[in-house]
């Protein structure tokens, strides 16, 4: 197919730009939004458009003649790629580095170069042509953290590391245990690592050891025959038979009993369970994920953990840290749970949007005992009181709210200031432990422990 007349040519469009006089070229360059710098042949700045001085903070008169790779920051110059873009003609394509700009800051940018020449065809020098890219750099990396894992939310440094060892146990068929305070989120864990292991497409099965007595417990867990107790009126499978070919997760394992302790060691070791009232073992394909928010190590020392037990469930361990040991997740987790409030029918007209800082500041202050179940408490008790406005202070429980005034963060530990802000709070609480600890947001036996440590008494 002959060329279109037409249409010149790639090279004949670049020359075509030599018909316009320098003034219009000038005015070109003036008007495009990427810096344009160009150096000679020892990479010395000799001109600037008007872009790159915005973009450097930092005028011709103020960088004519220096190297050019005095504008680079903390990446390399490159120097080699100009140098044979100078003596080669090779362009420079989409090289990404970062600029030091006069208030010593750095953006990113992205680097095209145009190799200079004199009229007689020798080198006369080098054209940068700078895209800034800094918002862009920023998002992606902002991208490729990791704010979530499952249900699990959080960017914190512990939290990357839980989620590495998530995913590093899932594939696995360990038994876990995961340690926590109350409401930090072990069951979320427990979903994640089934979520992530061969047992995905298999059940996945719950149990809270502290809600039954120990009877009932057993009876929940192994299943029973008719007749086996009053109240049998017909066979019932176990929750370890549901959970065939998936995951069973025993939260609260701290307070099973130690003769349910030797019953489950069985299931750990051979992975078979009888049904209260008979004899006939049954096979079961199941992994267990255990979680408790006891101290099992004092248990173990105390007799109420049988040790081969102790050793059994926790060939794997993970910690879940408390949410006052990752403050900066707060603001994450607030957009999260509003947005699940938004979603959700509650006896409010319009749902919360916004956090004022005042109220965000309060949020971040308090030491949540309660963790991220106490947070999501917090938050549906503002949603009601808000009605849809801007969330202050004043919408957040007392405890909350009041966390700036008598927040232990506020002063050093051990201290002096520390001795005078407990006092202080139980005075004005008339000595209630409870409601002090509340108010300082810690618990019982922390205050406990803070008392007998500063020697505190009513009246002193």
């Amino acid at each position: 197919m002959p060329e279109d007349p037409r249409v010149p040519p790639a090279d004949d469009a670049n020359h075509s730009l030599a018909r316009l006089g320098p003034e219009a070229i000038l005015a070109l360059l003036g008007a495009l939004r990427e810096g344009v710098i160009a150096v000679d042949v020892d990479l010395r700045v000799v001109a600037m458009n008007r872009a790159a001085t915005e973009l450097l903070g930092r005028d011709l008169a103020a960088m004519e003649g220096q190297p050019v790779c005095d504008l680079f920051g903390v990446h390399p110059c490159p120097s080699d790629a100009l140098t044979d873009s100078l003596q080669h003609g090779q362009p420079v394509t989409d090289f990404q580095t970062s600029l030091r700009l006069a208030d010593d800051g750095l953006a990113q940018v992205l680097i095209r170069s145009v190799p200079l020449q004199q009229r007689d065809g020798s080198p006369a020098g080098v054209g940068l042509v700078l895209g800034d890219v800094t918002e862009v750099t920023a998002l992606r990396k902002q991208m490729s953290e990791r704010h979530r894992l499952g249900n699990i939310i959080g960017k914190n440094p512990r939290m990357q590391q839980l989620y590495r060892l998530i995913e590093d146990v899932a594939d696995s068929e360990a038994t876990v245990l995961i340690r926590g305070e109350s409401g930090t989120g072990k069951e979320l864990v427990a979903r994640a690592i089934h979520a992530g292991s061969r047992r995905a497409g298999g059940p996945f099965v719950h149990v809270n050891c502290s809600a039954l007595s120990e009877a009932l417990l057993e009876s929940e867990l192994f299943g029973h025959v008719k007749g086996a107790f009053t109240g049998a009126v017909s066979e019932r499978r176990g929750r370890f038979e549901q959970a065939h070919g998936g995951t069973i997760f025993l939260d609260e394992i701290g307070d099973v009993s130690p003769v349910v302790q030797v019953k489950l060691l069985r299931v750990l070791q051979e992975r078979v369970v009888e049904r209260v009232g008979e004899n006939r073992p049954r096979s079961v394909d199941v992994r267990v994920v255990s979680a408790t928010n006891r101290d099992l190590e004092h248990l173990l020392a105390g007799g109420r953990m049988r040790e081969d037990f102790y050793y059994r469930i926790k060939v794997v361990s993970l910690q879940v840290p408390p949410l006052r040991e990752r403050r900066d997740d707060i603001p994450l987790l607030v957009a999260h749970i509003l947005t699940r409030l938004r979603g959700r029918r509650i006896a409010v007209p319009v749902p919360v949007q916004e956090v004022s800082p005042e109220a965000m500041a309060r949020l971040l202050r308090h030491r949540w005992p309660g963790n991220v179940r106490e947070l999501q408490h917090a938050l549906e008790h503002a949603q009601v009181l808000s009605r849809g406005q801007t969330l202050q202070p004043n919408h957040l429980p007392p405890e909350v709210a009041q966390a700036a005034e008598s927040s232990l963060l506020a002063v050093p530990r051990h201290s002096l200031e520390e001795r005078d802000l407990i006092r202080a709070e139980l005075e004005r609480n008339g000595w209630n432990r409870s409601r002090t600890a509340r108010k300082l947001g810690i618990d019982r036996t922390t205050l406990w422990r803070k008392i007998r440590e500063y020697d505190l008494e009513p009246g002193d």
